[in-house]
């Protein structure tokens, strides 16, 4: 619709025109029960449309001026400015209403009809299937509040908001502030000035659970912060609301410890909702998650402590983008880099997760490596054009390359430094918002350094470097020299240092020197941490140290760059990675390893053989468990395809073994099991989970619950060993939304080429499904065993995707560019045929070409990786 995609300069040219004193927002959701017969999680038609009344009451610099305020709905029944009224017919273009003549003072009622969202977007509305209950939640980043009510949709416009919510009798409501029930209408406290897209309301027959934290604060007041935390009906057996609450308390505790800023938003509730399109999100008073972090069946550690992460990472946004907020999307970082890094910060702080560090080294800044190597690259601090640019920007960059540069300016100022910096941050700009000067003008106040240098090598520039150890040994075999060698960002489709993306950096680090022990452990035995900058930096300090077996540049994590190896290290390691006695050094080699496999340097089929050979001996259950999805990955994209029946052969072989070989009841155990069951190829493989799932065989210790049930059927069916009768007779077993997930993604799996159409014309020609089940069917759709089968729908896609972006929400239309690119289809007429379509199509939407210009570079790279697996086989 015309002007539903806010670009910068419309939103800046606003902002300087207009400023907000307050909204009262009244919305009427009693039709949410109504239903269609048959509805249910598989897309039948409900209730489209809500009631939504809105008054905004504000002001502007230029009386005679015209602007316009926000609000995506089917209709729109009156419109009234400053008591005119005014025909919705001739001001509502379907995105946007036209505010003529503003006086100094201004007051808008705007009466619309909003609808019910099935795509996760906006007021997102939710069927039951177990019992039928409806379930309703928002979510609006970075711009769907204007899905639910009228508003002047950009975070520097931030007001005061008052909701008022009539709903379905017997039902609860969650907003913002606290809420009361009088005479059928849910009435909620003033918020503090927020923008639109944290502005929140929850309605439903919710399971809801409270407790309360309680802190005295250091002028003798007490802070007492009621807590809530809901979910679903359904999922109330398995919601373990303890373990929240002992991490939100022990997550305020640090926070309030650190930041010497008392929680701000009154009560602190956390909603763990179906459907959700995102991991969490940071709305003050009411935090919303995905309900997966609600655990159906038996989950190793890795999984609550990602969730404890989750839960401090949104913690963490109440200061840093709730209190005070980026001015515009180009600042996003000033939030989300943040909370990342704070996020695993207090996790390492305040929880029993002390590992949680090694986590970020071996997962999140994996995301963060990938992201940084695409053509899409951008510094942290992004040129932000639209809302379309913004909804792709929250990616690995923005989060976990904005954290990792985050954890390398503590190193660089020190943690003193840098949390007396947020301190005055958050008195200085308190509701206010920020852009990149502003944090950088009190850091600079605090760490005396000046913080200008850094942010053009860090924020302002894209790109990971890479740093090498080059060690010269002395007659008498002692290191005579160490130095540390720094190369720029590599451009995507060749290994050579970049014209794009020349900075070379100022990095922190330290260097440990390791050597096996008589026991044959491999240790650390000297470090030294020093500042590299340029192209060669000797490391004085470990001159006349003995000669080392591995160096491990980076060690303990300080810096962001990818790590690479001289080649005794590297010779080191392929012998003895599994000695590494320390973990996080092991899941800096590990890591360093994946990105020689992805940068062709590593043949995929020698990474693999050190997953299998040392894998079975990681401590860190989250590590094994990101060493499956790599060795996954480089079979299915990086081996020579004349290997992957070989590699896959022998992964489900190790996998086996594994399991068989892990403790009973252990989490590695379940993690081997899982990896077995997607690394199956052989007619035993399917034939052991077959009677894994009707028990006539047990493993030991191994409880195969309802989720390790889905787990073990999506092979099956996608090896045509589970048929849709199978799969019904499971759903039966499991009625409830989770399992109606499950049971479609499996259906997709399917090795049919009518069970491909059928899914093909459900996702891309229909729109029945929901956001979720649009998610599932994709995930099913493509199968690594099934390229055959995918061949006639890379052309089919090149057809559609420009439909898809401009007639689907961009929600729906990511998941479907994103999800059904060829991938699988990895040859050169799969590359030729993306970049003829980027080349026909330099006229469409710059945000649809970034995604298949990704997906293209993710391509190349594949297909450089098999040549060199190829080459060394």
């Amino acid at each position: 619709m015309p002007g539903e995609n806010l670009t910068r300069d419309e939103a800046r040219e606003r902002a300087a025109l207009l400023s907000v004193d307050g909204y009262e927002v009244s919305l009427d959701l009693r039709t949410a029960t109504g239903a269609s017969a048959g509805e249910g999680g598989d897309g039948a038609e409900g209730p489209r449309t809500f009631r939504s009344v809105t008054t905004v009451r504000f002001r502007c610099a230029e009386p005679g001026a015209s602007s316009f305020a926000d609000l995506i709905a089917p209709a729109v029944t009156a419109v009234s400015l400053n008591g005119r009224d005014l025909d919705p017919g001739e001001v509502f273009d379907g995105s946007r209403l036209l505010l003529e003549n503003l006086a100094a003072d201004n007051e808008l009622i705007v009466d619309a009809q909003c609808a019910y969202s099935r795509t996760g977007e906006g007021m997102h509305r939710f069927v039951d299937p177990e019992d039928g209950e409806v379930y309703l939640y928002t979510q609006y980043e970075p711009a769907d509040a204007r899905r639910v009510y009228a508003n002047f949709e950009q975070p520097d416009l931030k007001a005061p908001y008052r909701f008022e919510v009539r709903a379905p009798e017997g039902w609860t409501v969650w907003s913002n502030g606290v809420g009361e029930l009088t005479d059928g209408v849910w009435r909620f406290a003033e918020t503090k000035p927020i923008s639109t897209y944290i502005t929140c309301v929850a309605a439903g027959p919710y399971h809801y659970v409270t407790d309360t934290y309680e802190r005295e604060l250091p002028d003798g007041t007490k802070l007492e912060i009621p807590l809530g935390a809901m979910c679903r009906k359904g999922l109330a057996p398995h919601f373990d609301a303890d373990d929240v609450f002992l991490v939100t308390k022990q997550g305020l505790d640090f926070f309030h410890d650190h930041v010497d800023y008392p929680y701000p938003f009154g009560k602190y509730d956390q909603a763990f909702v179906p459907e959700y399109n995102l991991g969490a999100m940071e709305n003050p008073g009411l935090v919303t998650f995905r309900e997966e972090f609600i655990f159906r069946g038996k989950v190793t550690q890795a999984s609550y402590e990602g969730r404890a992460n989750v839960i401090l990472h949104e913690m963490a946004h109440m200061w840093f983008g709730d209190l005070v907020t980026m001015e515009w999307w180009d600042d996003l970082w000033l939030k989300e880099s943040f909370a990342d890094f704070m996020g695993a910060f207090s996790l390492v702080g305040a929880t029993r997760f002390t590992d949680g560090w090694i986590t970020f080294a071996n997962r999140r800044k994996a995301w963060a490596y990938r992201a940084d190597q695409l053509p899409s690259t951008h510094p942290v601090t992004a040129d932000i054009r639209d809302l379309q640019d913004a909804k792709l920007n929250f990616d690995g960059i923005t989060y976990a390359k904005g954290a990792s540069v985050l954890k390398q300016l503590v190193a660089y100022v020190g943690q003193d430094a840098f949390l007396e910096g947020a301190r005055r941050y958050f008195k200085r700009h308190a509701y206010g918002n920020t852009r990149l000067g502003d944090l950088l003008s009190v850091l600079e106040e605090t760490s005396g350094r000046d913080m200008t240098a850094w942010s053009r090598a860090w924020l302002q520039t894209a790109g990971v470097n890479s740093l090498t150890p080059q060690v010269l040994l002395g007659a008498d075999g002692r290191v005579e020299e160490l130095a540390v060698l720094q190369e720029a960002a590599a451009v995507s489709d060749q290994p050579t240092p970049s014209a794009e993306h020349p900075e070379l950096r100022p990095h922190r680090v330290a260097v440990g020197l390791y050597r096996r022990t008589p026991d044959g452990a491999l240790e650390r035995y000297a470090r030294a941490e020093t500042d590299v900058d340029g192209a060669r930096t000797v490391v004085a300090e470990l001159a006349g140290a003995e000669a080392p077996e591995l160096v491990l540049v980076n060690d303990d994590d300080l810096t962001y760059c990818k790590i690479r190896f001289d080649e005794t290290s590297l010779a080191t390691l392929r012998e003895h990675l599994g000695a590494l006695t320390d973990p996080l050094a092991r899941a800096l080699c590990w890591s360093a390893l994946w990105n020689l496999t992805r940068d062709a340097l590593l043949p995929a089929r020698e990474f693999v053989d050190l997953v299998l050979r040392f894998g079975g001996r990681e401590s860190d259950i989250g590590v094994l468990q990101m060493l499956h999805a790599w060795a996954e990955s480089a079979l299915v994209h990086y081996a020579a395809p004349a290997w992957r029946e070989t590699g896959g052969r022998l992964l489900a072989e190790g996998a086996r073994r594994e399991l068989e070989a892990a403790a009973p009841g252990s989490e590695p155990q379940l993690a081997w099991a899982r990896f077995f069951a997607r690394s199956a190829v052989a007619p035993g493989d399917f034939q052991l989970l077959q009677e894994l799932l009707s028990g006539t065989v047990t493993v030991e210790g191994l409880d195969v619950d309802q989720e390790l049930r889905w787990a073990f059927l999506e092979p099956l069916a996608a090896h045509g060993f589970a048929d849709e009768k199978a799969l019904a007779e499971e759903l039966a077993r499991d009625d409830t939304a989770s399992g109606k997930r499950h049971q479609v993604r499996c259906l997709a799996a399917r090795p049919s080429a009518e069970v491909k159409a059928q899914g093909w014309a459900r996702v891309v020609e229909s729109e029945e499904l929901s956001n979720a089940l649009v998610e599932a069917t994709i995930a099913g759709f493509a199968q690594p065993s099934q390229r055959e089968l995918l061949a006639p729908y890379a052309e089919k896609y090149f057809a559609v995707i420009e439909r898809v972006w401009e007639e689907r929400s961009i929600q729906i239309a990511l998941h479907v560019v994103r999800g059904l690119f060829p991938e699988l289809l990895d040859s050169p007429e799969t590359l030729d045929a993306t970049d003829a379509w980027l080349a026909a199509h330099e006229d469409a939407p710059p945000a649809l070409r970034r995604v298949v210009l990704e997906a293209r570079d993710d391509l190349a790279r594949a297909l450089r990786g098999q040549a060199c697996d190829a080459a060394a086989g």
